[in-house]
């Protein structure tokens, strides 16, 4: 690219960028895109502005990614936020490190989905700062493809974009977007997808199809996080069938997880069960299909499975294949604080569950956690 035609392109990001910021929404994100990524509302090519020299692809690349990360709901938080994450921050290295942020970061004190007379409403929220203990922790992006990042409405979701950007932590699952990062000279595409209109859509097959092929077209490497399945103790298994919480839709996952790896993904990263599931080998590539819960200061029911995870650990070859990894495995302690696991209790478990759910697919987990392909 030329360096006239780079300079107008990163005006016009600009220009987009300080009007989305005064846009109405109609239940959907209008923010135009960060340099890297594209959405159904801004269409054409998705542009990469790298972080370091590009280089050609060679050897491997490591992902460590977690399930759903909150940090308490306002005003009931952590007593010391900044070194909430201390005791796990080692783990939670790697090339890129991905979360689910599960909930706000915003100061909105009124949720739509809290209206007079709920007699139970779950609404998370923390102050918008809390993004850089997020970013001090060792995340570098994270997905608001979740049921609730609208907690706090329209307003609430953009404050929360904002403060993560801010903080230096990219974002996707918005409709139609595809965020794609500079990593080590790779483009890296993430998607987040979750049944809900504020969303990219879990349950249209056919335009998560068509957005993970142009996602494959102009990265080297793509990354799918799901939030998908029934919720709770009883819901550790992967079904194969259309699953639903409360009555909601939440999608079949492993319907939607192979039919991301046919249009391209490599790597696919589910949340949402709050418990974790088995994983599988599907055409090479991994499925993680639930990592469970990773934080929250009294966000969650953390009684038994509830509060064991994992942090993983994925190798991928340049050709987007699944070489190898480990789980760390997780104990949520003081309330849903992440605290290493020296019983390996969240790696036996995913192994437990791999093997029941995918027989000859599992993914292999052996001592100390260490992954292999089946």
């Amino acid at each position: 690219m030329g360096t006239r035609r780079g300079l107008a392109l990163v005006m016009a990001l600009a220009a987009l960028a300080a009007l989305a910021l005064t846009g109405c929404f109609d239940g959907t994100v209008r923010s135009a895109p960060e340099a890297g990524e594209t959405s159904s509302r801004s269409p054409g090519r998705e542009e990469t502005t790298p972080s370091q020299p590009e280089r050609a692809r060679a050897g491997t690349i490591s992902i460590a990614a977690v399930g759903d990360v909150a940090m308490g709901i306002t005003p009931t938080l952590p007593p010391e936020p900044a070194t909430y994450f201390d005791p796990i921050e080692p783990d939670l290295s790697a090339d890129v490190v991905f979360g689910n942020l599960e909930g706000t970061l915003t100061d909105v004190s009124e949720s739509p989905k809290c209206g007079a007379g709920s007699s139970e409403c779950f609404a998370f929220r923390a102050p918008p700062e809390y993004a850089r203990y997020l970013h001090a922790a060792g995340f570098r992006i994270m997905s608001n493809a979740n049921n609730h990042s609208f907690d706090f409405g329209e307003a609430g979701e953009r404050q929360t974009i904002e403060a993560l950007h801010e903080a230096g932590i990219a974002q996707t699952g918005l409709p139609g977007q595809v965020k794609v990062l500079a990593v080590e000279g790779w483009k890296v595409a993430f998607l987040g997808f979750a049944p809900y209109s504020n969303t990219a859509s879990l349950t249209d097959l056919e335009g998560a199809r068509a957005l993970l092929a142009r996602a494959d077209r102009v990265a080297d490497l793509v990354v799918v996080a799901i939030h998908a399945g029934a919720e709770g103790s009883d819901a550790q298994h992967v079904t194969g069938e259309e699953e639903t919480y409360l009555g909601e839709d939440r999608g079949n996952a492993q319907e939607f997880a192979h039919a991301a790896v046919d249009a391209g993904a490599d790597l696919v990263l589910g949340s949402g069960p709050h418990v974790l599931r088995g994983m599988e080998v599907y055409r090479g590539r991994l499925i993680a299909y639930s990592l469970g819960n990773f934080s929250g200061y009294h966000n969650f029911t953390l009684e038994g499975a509830l509060g064991e995870t994992v942090v993983l650990h994925a190798t991928l070859a340049a050709d987007g294949r699944f070489r190898g990894g480990r789980l760390d495995s997780v104990a949520l302690v003081e309330a849903g604080q992440p605290v290493p696991d020296p019983d390996g209790s969240g790696a036996d478990l995913v192994a437990q569950l791999s093997r029941e759910d995918f027989g000859p697919h599992a993914v292999r987990v052996g001592p100390g956690g260490r992954l292999r392909r089946p």
